[in-house]
């Protein structure tokens, strides 16, 4: 074990690096880690771990791939090239990157090879790899839920507050990084408003960035996960939303009618992002 205060780390062996993805615009998914500590209580990828003990302690541990760099090393000798996302179901730029470096030792190969890569991330350690991203062919998303400081405590815990994400990437940006807004998910009553949107939507707009909009996945123990907030905040909210949320329902019909005219107030488009299930290890 690692260990930090409140969370739990150890190591599980590496079996692949680049694993083949289900998810618009990428070719592969590389995952240093198993398990996040910046906690989101939204988060869907507790649904890839299949484990329902584990998937409720999401955010209180991470497992660190044991192998990953020497295997993504031979892999990328024989794998064809293609754009790899980095990261899917974990944040590649969590706390324990700052200490482990991982996620920098992967970039560094992939950067070498040639391999496109296109990071998500919600912290401004991001900007520690700017040197390689750079060099690469690598496109930085910001995933930016809120512009509240306060809210985002609440929902994403260990996250960098959203003013640090949002001068991360002016600084790529800047730097002539290309960049994106992932304003995601949109849950009701907590950042669904106009003023909430509009707050996200500005910072795509002043970095020039693509913007990226997507709904509350209700995926296996989500909602176990957001319901004592939502008690707290809105009683009775959680058993709406699964309604609120069904394909075609009118909240979100309304919801992005919402998003694209506060976009055409800033001339800029959005793309709405269709969830496709399924892990990505």
């Amino acid at each position: 074990m690692y260990g930090l205060a409140s969370v739990e780390y150890g190591e599980v062996r590496c079996r692949t690096a680049l694993s083949k993805s289900r998810l618009p615009d990428l070719d592969y998914a590389l995952n240093p880690y198993v398990g996040c500590e910046h906690g989101c209580l939204y988060c869907y990828a507790r649904a890839t771990l299949r484990d329902e003990a584990k998937a409720l302690r999401w955010g209180r541990f991470v497992l660190v791939k044991k192998g990953l760099v020497e295997r993504l090393a031979r892999e990328v000798l024989r794998k064809p090239k293609g754009v790899v996302g980095l990261s899917t179901v974990t944040d590649p730029y969590q706390p324990i990157e700052a200490r482990l470096r991982l996620t920098r030792r992967c970039l560094e190969i992939l950067v070498r090879k040639g391999f496109p890569v296109s990071i998500q991330t919600k912290s401004k350690l991001v900007l520690r790899d700017l040197d390689l991203i750079k060099a690469g062919k690598v496109d930085v998303g910001m995933t930016i839920t809120t512009m509240d400081d306060s809210l985002a405590s609440m929902v994403e815990p260990r996250s960098s507050r959203p003013s640090e994400r949002a001068e991360a990437l002016r600084r790529l940006a800047e730097e002539g990084v290309e960049t994106w807004v992932f304003l995601g998910p949109i849950i009701p009553r907590l950042n669904d408003s106009e003023e909430s949107i509009r707050r996200v939507v500005e910072v795509a707009y002043e970095t020039g960035s693509e913007l990226i909009v997507d709904k509350l996945n209700l995926r296996k123990w989500v909602l176990e996960s957001l319901a004592p907030l939502l008690d707290r905040l809105y009683p009775g909210l959680k058993w709406e939303l699964p309604d609120m949320l069904r394909p075609g329902s009118s909240y979100l019909r309304e919801l992005y009618r919402r998003v694209e005219r506060i976009c055409r107030s800033y001339g800029i488009e959005y793309v709405r992002f269709r969830f496709i299930s399924g892990p990505e290890h």
